[in-house]
């Protein structure tokens, strides 16, 4: 496990914010049939929002997150796949929920692509609660909750 501060991104990550965004997801492409919708993310736009939190020199994880009026969107969160192992999602995981507490946000909301079972495994471990299955467009997504209080 790494021991890097978790910061926010800057104008100089945005190459490694697509490069580990990229290997995170590219793997999914064959089996969702599309490039997933982070690849496809303007991160140039997202880090100069403030909205992209990085870790490791170089870079290894991030995450994205917006902030709505009730709760903490995670947009994003990817880690490098030479990283994996590491307990770095967990602590990622763990910096979007005390952002979230920070911001005086009850609760944090994601979504993931039906087809990839993976996080539907991992999501529920960190208090993350199903609250729907919707298929928008061409995107078959589950949608997930964690109250904060």
């Amino acid at each position: 496990m790494t021991n890097e501060e978790i910061r926010p991104a800057t104008a100089a990550d945005v190459p490694a914010v697509k490069a580990v965004t990229d290997a995170a997801y590219s793997r999914y492409i064959e089996r969702i049939g599309r490039v997933p919708l982070p690849m496809e993310a303007d991160h140039a736009a997202n880090v100069a929002a403030g909205r992209v939190f990085v870790t490791g020199d170089p870079v290894i994880g991030l995450v994205v997150v917006e902030v709505y009026q009730d709760h903490l969107f995670l947009d994003s969160i990817a880690v490098h796949p030479d990283a994996h192992g590491r307990g770095l999602g967990r602590r990622l995981l763990h910096f979007v929920d005390a952002r979230a507490r920070a911001l005086g946000l009850p609760e944090v909301r994601l979504y993931t692509n039906a087809l990839m079972w993976e996080n539907q495994k991992i999501y529920p471990k960190y208090g993350y609660e199903v609250v729907e299955r919707r298929v928008e467009g061409p995107y078959d997504r589950v949608h997930y909750r964690k109250r904060l209080v």
